[in-house]
């Protein structure tokens, strides 16, 4: 599965810019959520390729959100990169147990997020 269409879910417009300047950069078609509700709108709107996950949220936080999308049906297939500033191998791990396919820390190394979006491809 080729991945194109990228959604962020971050509560920090200027991570949400950042990511999405870079995604965009490399032809890949980005939209963004700032909170769980947004998120499931997006992704009725439009079904992504790949979710990139912030995890300090208001209301749901962003492994409450990665479990309750692998836990609906029709987007449990759905790939999602936790992407955020908890670096602990405790997070990484229970991150992992929700449903997240790969994780990365913040400051976001360009090189790193798209090795780990090319291994999902």
């Amino acid at each position: 599965m080729a991945i194109n269409k990228v959604l962020i879910v971050d509560d920090s417009k200027t991570e949400i810019m950042f990511i999405t300047e870079l995604l965009q950069k490399s032809g890949y078609v980005v939209r963004s959520a700032e909170n769980a509700d947004e998120a499931f709108k997006r992704l009725a709107e439009e079904r992504p390729d790949l979710i990139l996950m912030d995890v300090v949220m208001p209301g749901q936080n962003g492994f409450q959100l990665t479990r309750s999308i692998n836990r609906t049906p029709e987007y449990s297939d759905i790939p999602i990169i936790i992407c955020t500033s908890k670096n602990l191998e405790t997070d990484r791990v229970w991150g992992m147990r929700q449903g997240a396919r790969d994780y990365i820390t913040k400051p976001v190394d360009a090189t790193e997020l798209f090795a780990k979006i090319k291994a999902l491809d």
